[in-house]
Parts: structure tokens; C-alpha cells; sequence
């Protein structure tokens, strides 16, 4: 039962950060990249600052100068403004395909970076992995848009913020680390918005879809939160992947999208090797434990 409810929490979260990025695709034309990030980590930081000091964690502390928060933050930056900017170039369908390969360069990074052992069939797997995101792409084809290079950066940024999680200290909390991301992104925002300027007052359309996406994104952040607390990760994470089926759903319906061969196949290609990557894994941490309580 637990691991039903954190599947229907996984599956709900997937849909909530699907429905954001599409009102900041929506919100993307009428004002600058910039002014949506700085919006949105401006009044999400503070949502996450409330919910720490809830729980009795100070925002404003010495652990979050730690060496992996600050390297988090770095990523943090990166991989939203790279996927951000994707959204607002690029077709919603296909920049949140190239995102499903961020736990493959999450693999690749710990055995580069943290010495993790990964084996021929999870080098395989990545390789795999990275081919589909380069037929989503088709560099030198008919179809091929430079912007989505925008969302390869978010990806690569995005995995550096996950492998730099997994090194912060267990005594910091979801919440801080939270508020610190959209303090982080509303930075970023800032320096996008005085390099390339073009801000706009927002009318009331626009207040509505950046709220929108505000909203749907801590949702999203909640409620993810939520499933990895209550069910086990064997059984929850195969189901982040049910973002791109909201994503394809939502722009089909709403931007008229149509997804090519090309997309479909790199798309499957880059679930696929996830999906095998990430059992191979658990198949290797059960047998690990298994070896040590013999």
C-alpha cells in the first residue's frame, strides 16, 4: 500500500512539473527567460524558507555554505536556465525528452566523478541513452533546431545539482536546500535580465501564468517529496518518467505539437536505457546486501 502512494505521489508530481513547464512556455511569450526565473525563485524561495523554519531549520546557517550545496546551487543555476530557455526555443516535447537522460549523465557523473562502479551493461545503457538524445536532436538533419543544445546544458546542469545532493549532509534538510535552489535560480534570473535586458510589466494574463507555474511547480516539488518519503525507490522512480507522457499530452493538446519518428524513437531510446540502467542498479544494491549480511 505504501508503495502505491508514493507511485500515485511520483505520478502527481510528474504531472505538476509538466503543467509548470507549460506556463512558462506560455509565459515565455511575452516577457524574457530572465524575468520568469527571477520571478519564480523570488516568491518560491520563501515558500521553502517557511516550511524550514517549520520544521525548525534556520535558511540563514552555516550549513548551507558546505562545499556540496554550493556546488547544488552552481548546478542549480545551470540546469534551469538551460532548460528554462529550452522551453521557450524549443518544442515543450522535445526539451522534456532530452531531460528524461539526466539519470544517465547522473551515472555517468558518479563513476567520472565519485568513483561509483558501473559495469559494461550500465556503460552500455548510457550509451544508448546519449544516442537517443542525439536522434531527438538529429544535428545535421532536416528538423535539427541549435536551441535545443539549451537543454542539453540543462541537462548536464541539472545532473551536476544531483550528484552534488547526494554529498550534502544528511542533517540539512529538504526545505533548506529548497530555499537556497529558488533564491539560486532567482539570481540567475537576475544576471540573464541585466545582460539581455527586454523587461516587461507583466499584465494580469501573465501574472496568472507565472503564478500558475508557481503553484504547480511546488505541487510538483511537494509532492515528489512526499513519494520518496512513503514508497520504496525501486518502485517509485521508474514512474518520473511519466513526465514526458504529460509533456507530449500537454503539447499536443495545448501548442499542437507533433511529435516525428525521430522524436518518438529518441524519446524511447533515452526511457529505455534509463529504465534498464536504474534496474541494473537496484539488482546490484540487492545483491551487494545480500553478500554482506552472509
Amino acid at each position: 500500500m505504501e508503495n502505491l502512494r508514493g507511485i500515485v505521489m511520483m505520478i502527481v508530481s510528474m504531472a505538476g512539473f509538466a503543467m509548470e513547464d507549460m506556463f512558462v512556455k506560455l509565459a515565455s511569450a511575452g516577457m524574457p527567460t530572465g524575468q520568469i526565473l527571477l520571478f519564480l525563485g523570488l516568491f518560491g524561495a520563501p515558500l521553502f524558507w517557511a516550511l524550514a523554519r517549520r520544521e525548525g531549520k534556520a535558511v540563514l546557517s552555516r550549513e548551507v555554505l558546505a562545499g556540496p550545496i554550493l556546488w547544488r546551487n552552481l548546478g542549480e543555476m545551470v540546469g534551469t536556465a538551460g532548460f528554462v530557455t529550452a522551453l521557450a526555443l524549443t518544442p515543450l516535447s522535445s526539451a522534456s525528452a532530452i531531460l528524461q537522460a539526466t539519470p544517465l549523465v547522473v551515472t555517468f557523473g558518479a563513476a567520472v566523478f565519485l568513483g561509483e562502479q558501473v559495469g559494461w551493461r550500465r556503460w552500455s545503457a548510457i550509451a544508448v541513452g546519449f544516442a537517443g538524445v542525439v536522434v531527438v536532436i538529429r544535428p545535421g538533419l532536416e528538423g535539427f533546431e541549435l536551441a535545443s543544445l539549451w537543454a542539453v546544458l540543462g541537462v548536464i546542469g541539472l545532473a551536476g545539482r544531483d550528484l552534488a545532493t547526494r554529498r550534502v549532509a544528511a542533517s540539512t534538510s529538504t526545505m533548506q536546500v529548497g530555499a537556497w535552489a529558488f533564491l539560486t535560480v532567482a539570481a540567475v534570473g537576475g544576471m540573464m535580465l541585466a545582460v539581455g535586458g527586454g523587461a516587461v510589466w507583466p499584465g494580469p494574463g501573465q501574472m496568472g501564468l507565472l503564478l500558475g507555474a508557481l503553484c504547480f511547480g511546488f505541487v510538483g516539488y511537494w509532492t515528489l517529496i512526499l513519494a520518496t518519503r512513503v514508497g520504496e525507490v525501486s518502485a517509485i522512480v521508474p514512474f518520473r518518467y511519466t513526465r514526458l507522457v504529460f509533456a507530449m499530452l500537454i503539447g499536443f493538446l495545448v501548442f499542437h505539437e507533433r511529435p516525428d519518428a525521430w522524436m518518438l524513437a529518441g524519446a524511447a531510446l533515452i526511457i529505455g536505457s534509463g529504465l534498464y540502467s536504474f534496474t541494473r542498479e537496484q539488482r546490484l544494491r540487492r545483491l551487494s546486501l545480500r553478500q554482506a549480511a552472509e
